[in-house]
């Protein structure tokens, strides 16, 4: 179809040029005696048919440069492409109004050649203005809407505070408990998963490192469960931020995109998200706010596991997977006790828990 197309044009432009230049051609060498009309329609018929045998040969690249000018089109995101357009056409009409005064002037360098330099980098410049400075726009937009004031909450203002999507990152995938809480609907909104993460993940799958091909395996079929068994709404972003080669900046300039929110475990991108202002939801930090809060003088049954690092020490741990500390329960390992809560330290990397036996306590 689109090879028809191109051949269409190359009929419809020899054809026009024909018409138009033939007949100068005729007249100039005085080929004939025929009249302007008659070697207008001479001309056009015979620049159809020159411009078609062209048309074979050129079609064919043509087709593929199309594809790929289509193909190229189809990955960037709707908001850079939205205001690239806007930048284009602005850009387009500077150049008119710039133009209007150059077609008085008889010079043809002035008068043909400049202005369509002059449209052609306006176009341009405006192009990349729009698609570089989309992120001030956006958040100009955003600026504005919460200086408007507060109307009624009809039935398009509620729509309109709909919660924000929540953007996936690899780690959390893998970890699996995202799939739990989506479960419990503690989530709001649209599950986005870019297709950058998806494609980081399927390369995990695909390692060599059998512990790595496991955690990617497991990462796909926790998507698999979200997206079918789970009573949430799942979008894949099919876009891409080539320029950004690392796949935690692509999920942080997604989020500014779109208004998302990153969901994560992974420490360095929570600070990274909190620098750049970026909402972000850390699984452990809610994994940390829901353990249940045990309190010194409190007495526990736990079951001594192994040595602690210090001398006569054990270890134990709740069902949640907080350590416990146990003073002089080396020699109770392997056994279930009670133990008394003597101290509760919390640090970056959770909760430690202190205790010793309570059958100690009462031989004191």
């Amino acid at each position: 179809m689109l090879k028809n197309i191109v051949h269409l044009f190359f009929i419809i432009l020899g054809g026009t040029m024909g018409y138009l230049y033939i007949p100068y051609l005729i007249n100039l060498f005085d080929f004939t005696q025929a009249s302007w009309l008659a070697s207008a329609y001479l001309g056009m018929i015979v620049g159809a048919i020159i411009f078609f045998l062209i048309s074979y040969w050129l079609a064919g690249y043509i087709v593929k440069s199309l594809k790929w000018v289509e193909d190229a089109l189809i990955k960037v995101p709707a908001v850079d492409l939205f205001f690239g357009s806007v930048g284009l056409i602005l850009g387009l009409v500077i150049a008119y109004f710039i133009n209007m005064p150059l077609q008085d002037i008889n010079i043809g360098i002035v008068s043909q050649v400049l202005p369509l330099f002059i449209m052609i980098l306006l176009g341009y410049l405006g192009f990349q203005v729009g698609f570089r400075r989309r992120e001030e726009f956006v958040n100009l937009l955003n600026v504005n809407k919460k200086e408007q004031k507060r109307r009624p909450l009809d039935a398009d203002a509620r729509e309109s505070n709909q919660p924000k999507a929540k953007i996936l990152d690899t780690s959390v995938i893998i970890d699996g408990r995202i799939a739990d809480i989506c479960q419990t609907n503690f989530l709001e909104g649209t599950i986005v998963i870019p297709q950058f993460v998806l494609g980081e993940l399927q390369h995990i799958a695909d390692s060599s490192d059998a512990l790595k091909r496991n955690r990617g395996r497991r990462g796909l079929d926790v998507l698999n469960r979200i997206q079918k068994d789970l009573p949430v709404k799942v979008e894949i972003y099919e876009g891409d931020f080539e320029e950004i080669q690392e796949v935690d900046s692509k999920l942080i300039k997604l989020a500014k995109v779109i208004g998302g929110i990153v969901v994560t475990n992974d420490f360095n991108l929570n600070k990274v998200c909190d620098l750049q202002s970026v909402p972000v939801l850390n699984i452990n930090d809610l994994a940390n706010a829901v353990k249940p809060v045990v309190l010194p003088g409190e007495e526990l049954e736990v079951q001594v596991i192994k040595d602690g690092k210090e001398h006569n020490q054990g270890i134990a741990y709740l069902d949640d997977g907080t350590m416990i500390v146990v003073e002089e329960g080396r020699n109770y390992i392997g056994k279930t006790i009670e133990v008394l809560i003597t101290s509760v330290l919390q640090t970056s990397a959770g909760r430690m828990i202190f205790a010793k036996p309570k059958l100690l306590e009462k031989a004191q």
